[in-house]
């Protein structure tokens, strides 16, 4: 892939494809990790004359065209005025995404000059399947700007028009933070330091069965908790009581547990548990020791005995990947599970990464040092679809020609 850095880009317009995509609370930005990591790649364009127009997502808007989903939103207005202090100069956003109101902003604009286009979701043809609506999208997108940099590594997994068809309608190349992340997963994929840990969690074992079935055999040991776990659990025949069942995985888990026991992987399941009545903060909880859940409770985190077992498993890792958080990290009763993993995590001597999605957001939620880690992705879905061995839409498109 052609390098951002390498452009011609002083007195050209260039559009930024980035990943903004960040949580929000009645319009409020609660984490702002994606927008800092967009950063490097803004400041080196303009830094350098470019006048540059970010294109982003957020949220996933709803609504049959685009009067209607702009009226729902979310707006990007927020992740504007965000953009513009974290800069330290105005972002002007565009009253729609590649309309009259783009247009003019684009032939205006002057070196050094930022803006931002409304939500690229709020246009249907993003993320068309028909690839001649999602074509003139990106012809739209393409006449406001000289380049296109792709930097929003969290939507490459996406065959969308903004991060699939515009690339291909310009001069292209990849921003920092995308080769950023794919020179880590390549480490990952290619020759690891041994050994090699990979800690999944998250809720849903469908999630993640694809990137569990490619690791076995490439990763030495495996260690499965967060809502996932339980499935393999019952799998395994143990009692899970009311904590989150995939029922229609079983068969894929009990294959996968064949699988990785078949090829010398270590598979390594929560022994303890922090269990609760129901799920909510304030829930009255426990530790129940063993691995079988009493009816009438669900598993919340990961128990004590569970947290050693996983530092003792990490302890000669050479190289770490980690997504997905061992428990419901948000609130405080069962937070210390997420926390001691990532602990583990950061002590390790090596390459280690973390994930994306809410592995990176309790890093962040924890107050964690994020320098404790060798990498911190920004995209959960992109990175677990690439060490899956499938081919990114928007890597391929950055990649093709010049």
């Amino acid at each position: 892939m052609n390098r951002a850095e390498d452009l011609e880009v002083a007195g050209r317009t260039v559009l930024v494809r980035a990943d903004l995509n960040v949580p929000l609370d009645s319009g409020a930005i609660t984490d702002d990790g994606r927008i800092r990591a967009s950063l490097p790649t803004i400041r080196d364009l303009l830094a350098r004359g470019a006048a540059v127009i970010v294109c982003a997502h957020l949220g996933r808007p709803t609504g049959d065209d685009y009067p209607a989903r702009a009226a729902g939103g979310p707006s990007l207005r927020p992740v504007a005025d965000r953009l513009a202090e974290l800069l330290g100069r105005p972002v002007t956003l565009a009253g729609d995404v590649a309309g009259e109101s783009a247009s003019v902003i684009a032939t205006t604009m002057g070196a050094g000059e930022a803006a931002l286009l409304e939500n690229v979701r709020f246009e249907p043809a993003e993320t068309s399947k028909d690839d001649q609506v999602r074509g003139e999208l990106a012809g739209r997108l393409a006449a406001l700007a000289d380049m296109y940099v792709g930097d929003g590594f969290g939507a490459m997994h996406r065959k969308h028009a903004s991060v699939y068809d515009t690339p291909r309608l310009l001069p292209h190349a990849a921003g920092q933070l995308v080769l950023a992340e794919v020179t880590v997963l390549r480490q990952l994929t290619t020759s690891p330091a041994r050994p090699y840990v990979v800690v999944l969690g998250g809720a849903k074992v469908s999630d993640k069965l694809a990137v569990i079935g490619n690791l076995v055999g490439k990763a030495d040991r495996l260690l499965i908790a967060g809502g996932m776990a339980y499935t393999f659990l019952a799998a395994q025949g143990h009692r899970i009581g009311d904590s989150i069942l995939q029922a229609d995985q079983l068969g894929q888990v009990t294959t996968v547990l064949a699988d990785a026991a078949r090829a010398g992987v270590e598979l390594v399941l929560p022994v303890d548990h922090v269990v609760a009545d129901r799920f909510a903060a304030d829930a009255r909880h426990e530790v129940v020791p063993g691995p079988d859940i009493p009816d009438g409770t669900m598993g919340m985190d990961i128990g004590p005995a569970t947290r050693d077992l996983f530092a003792r498993k990490l302890a000669d890792a050479k190289t770490v990947f980690w997504n997905g958080p061992p428990g419901v990290f948000e609130f405080p009763a069962f937070a210390a599970g997420t926390r001691a993993v990532a602990e583990a995590i950061g002590a390790v001597t090596g390459l280690t990464v973390v994930g994306g999605g809410d592995s990176a957001a309790a890093v962040r939620h924890l107050n964690l040092p994020p320098d404790a880690f060798t990498h911190i992705s920004t995209g959960g879905g992109a990175s677990l679809e690439y060490l899956e061995g499938r081919a990114l839409p928007g890597l391929a498109a950055l990649e093709d020609g010049t």
